[in-house]
């Protein structure tokens, strides 16, 4: 049975789809794919210039319509507005993130990796939940697998700072995340869908950003080796969105870094009930949003 891929999409026509992160790199692709099958894409992203840009790679003669729209996830005041400006939508894909960033504070005070990797697209998905009609893909790490959630300390504020873990501990928030909202979305009833994808490795710009020259030498190294490309890591994201998939789906490679498209595996961590809704509690406190159905 040959490999799933973008070719297989079926036709968005009709649908719109929300994109976080969607000015390059994964997000990028993602958005474009969408677009080439008849979507209206609106891409969210921090720099519309970047955005702008993105937009006209984006053409075809199926292409729906691409808009860009201001979303800085660092900042919930631009949440709040961006999800005021959506009036409808099918599908939200949380695709942003930061990695492995010096230890640094959003505009309302979190770390920024745990404040845009997940308490920003909490609080987006909670404020745009009644607008949705179909799912919510939000993109995780098979790092994840390093992370611990410290429930009592997810801002680093007494444990000794590290940029890996950070990261590892945000990623593992995106899959508790999704656990908790799909139950809350099974509770209240609703045909919504939550589902989280990873891409495996695939070399896109978060690559070699962090600033310090051996770290940034060691990654940008192992991405030659071991890397798949954009194109391959949002088939994941794309395959998440696409298909006919059970509530909680975890989509990600056969083999971690390469193979099949389809659900896989996450850590123990990552199935913990209790810490789910702990996390969901917390996040609504950090954020003052609730869910909404």
């Amino acid at each position: 049975m040959p490999h799933w891929t973008a070719a297989e999409l079926p036709s968005f026509a009709g649908r719109t789809a929300v994109v976080t992160g969607a000015n390059s790199g994964l997000g990028e692709v993602t958005a474009c794919e969408l677009a080439r099958n008849g979507a209206h894409v609106i891409l969210a992203v921090r720099d519309t210039a970047k955005g702008a840009a993105a937009a006209e790679r984006m053409t075809g003669p199926t292409a729906g319509q691409v808009e860009v729209r201001q979303l800085d996830l660092l900042d919930l005041s631009s949440v709040h507005c961006f999800a005021d400006g959506i009036d409808s939508a099918d599908v939200l894909i949380n695709n942003a993130g930061i990695m492995a960033s010096d230890h640094a504070l959003t505009a309302d005070g979190f770390e920024r990796h745990i404040g845009t990797n997940h308490l920003g697209h909490f609080a987006l998905t909670n404020l745009l939940l009644p607008k949705l009609t179909d799912r919510v893909v939000t993109v995780s790490s098979l790092l994840h697998n390093i992370g611990y959630l410290s429930i009592k300390d997810l801002n680093w504020q007494s444990r000794p700072y590290s940029r890996w873990l950070a990261y590892g501990q945000s990623k593992l928030a995106n899959l508790l995340f999704t656990s908790e909202l799909q139950r809350r979305l099974d509770a209240a009833g609703s045909s919504l869908r939550a589902l989280a994808a990873h891409p495996g490795w695939s070399h896109t710009n978060l690559q070699g950003r962090s600033g310090r020259k051996l770290t940034d030498a060691v990654v940008m190294a192992a991405d030659r080796v071991v890397s798949t490309g954009a194109d391959f890591g949002a088939r994941q994201t794309l395959y998440a969105v696409s298909q006919d998939l059970p509530g909680n789906t975890f989509v990600g490679p056969q083999f971690g870094l390469y193979g099949r498209t389809q659900p896989t595996w996450r850590s123990w961590l990552a199935k913990r009930a209790t810490t789910a809704a702990a996390l969901w509690e917390l996040s609504e406190q950090l954020t003052d949003t609730k869910f909404p159905l």
